[in-house]
């Protein structure tokens, strides 16, 4: 096979030890030099110098959890080509496996321009995918903490979350503290509700009327706690999110153009995939790369799945709830889509192809610098007007009905 890149090396990452093979053509024979160093900055300081000795171009890593970052940090100063392998890509054949042997085959597959590398975006997206990210996390968080609150108030026997459909608005909030503090009188507990609030006083005071002990009071002031506090971590991590968003704050506007993407999911979309679009030739393959379109899966000239395969998942769960929202704006073109694959497909399989719609959307917004503009909920119609046509007259005719078809005038 060419040999593309004769001077080159594999890395074996771990959490404590990388494993360094340099591969280099010497008068016209391969020869491979194999060291092992520590993850600390010294040790990998010390690889990155080994590595320019033998005048590497290109070096190679697996994306190993997080392991990988400290090394990419290093040798990213350095004069290397760096290239992040999946792992699932390099795999080696099962029972040949050391960390020697895992570093030779990377480099002899990078000589040869056999692994195509991972997308890693520049330091400011890279910053602002951990924090969101870390966001949602915390959001996940905060919900778990509000499940467990209302388990606490079904077992004190208050029902509060049957009759108001946010328990930590203004109305549930300020009941909960009152129920902390000690107050037992349903008809008081019910007066602090808003006016604006639809249940009636007597319902509220039905549905607060329970037998709360101390040991309920406690568990309900701790929750309560836990989700002050990460309310104002979600806070801070906003205030720091749109003190980077500069550089992205024009494409923000465009991308929440489209249905369903608000400021929040357009700001996880462009710190998922980047500004940049070069790294995707086209819109395919970006929607490859997030996992919305079906694997290949055949064998013997039959199609044994056409599931979608898993990938960036959190763009992907991001894509998926914007594309329940789209699916449900009136007389938009990606509502009658939903509804037009939904007949046939089921509703899983039409949001997941909205979802695919919208990012190849963002993708052409960000690319080109192009507006979103809605094809209108009778895109389809106007698509297959002729066809649509020819089947209602032959319905018409197997009814028994002989049908003329006559244009309006203008």
């Amino acid at each position: 096979m060419e040999v593309l890149h004769p001077n080159c090396a594999g890395l074996d990452v771990h959490k404590d030890t990388v494993v360094a093979c340099g591969r280099r053509i010497v008068e016209g024979k391969v020869t491979r030099e194999v060291r092992a160093f520590k993850t600390t900055t010294g040790a990998l300081l010390a690889l990155s110098a080994w590595l320019g000795s033998l005048g590497c171009t290109h070096v190679v890593m697996e994306a190993t959890g997080v392991y990988w970052k400290p090394v990419w940090n290093i040798l990213s100063d350095g004069d290397f080509e760096l290239i992040l392998a999946n792992a699932a890509h390099v795999k080696n054949v099962p029972g040949r496996k050391t960390d020697v042997n895992d570093a030779t085959w990377l480099a002899d597959l990078l000589a040869h321009g056999l692994i195509r590398g991972s997308f890693v975006p520049d330091t400011q997206t890279q910053e602002q995918r951990s924090l969101l990210r870390t966001r949602k996390q915390l959001t996940r968080e905060r919900t778990s903490h509000v499940q467990r609150l209302q388990k606490t108030m079904e077992e004190a026997n208050i029902k509060l979350d049957s009759v108001i459909s946010d328990i930590l608005g203004a109305s549930g909030r300020a009941m909960i503290e009152a129920i902390i503090a000690g107050q037992t009188d349903p008809a008081r507990l019910a007066g602090l509700a808003s006016t604006r609030i639809k249940a009636s006083p007597a319902m509220l005071s039905e549905a607060l009327r329970g037998r709360v002990t101390k040991h309920h009071r406690f568990l309900l002031r701790l929750h309560l706690e836990q989700i002050d506090a990460l309310d104002r971590a979600i806070a801070e991590i906003d205030k720091e999110v749109e003190a980077g968003l500069d550089p992205f704050r024009p494409l923000i506007q465009g991308l929440t153009s489209i249905p369903g993407v608000g400021a929040l999911a357009a700001r996880v979309l462009l710190a998922e995939i980047g500004a940049d679009m070069s790294r995707f030739p086209t819109a395919g393959h970006l929607i490859s790369w997030a996992g919305l379109c079906p694997k290949n899966d055949e064998s013997a000239g039959k199609r044994r799945s056409n599931r979608m395969r898993k990938g960036a998942p959190w763009l992907k769960t991001t894509l998926i709830q914007c594309a329940w929202a789209a699916a449900r704006k009136k007389d938009s073109y990606l509502q009658a889509q939903f509804h037009r694959l939904r007949a046939r497909r089921g509703a899983k399989k039409a949001v997941g192809a909205v979802a695919a719609s919208m990012l190849t959307a963002a993708y052409h917004m960000i690319a080109n610098g192009a507006f979103y503009q809605d094809l209108g909920a009778d895109h389809f119609d106007r698509r297959t007007k002729p066809a649509q046509m020819k089947r209602l007259v032959a319905k018409l005719q197997s009814l028994g009905y002989d049908v003329e078809i006559k244009p309006l005038a203008a």
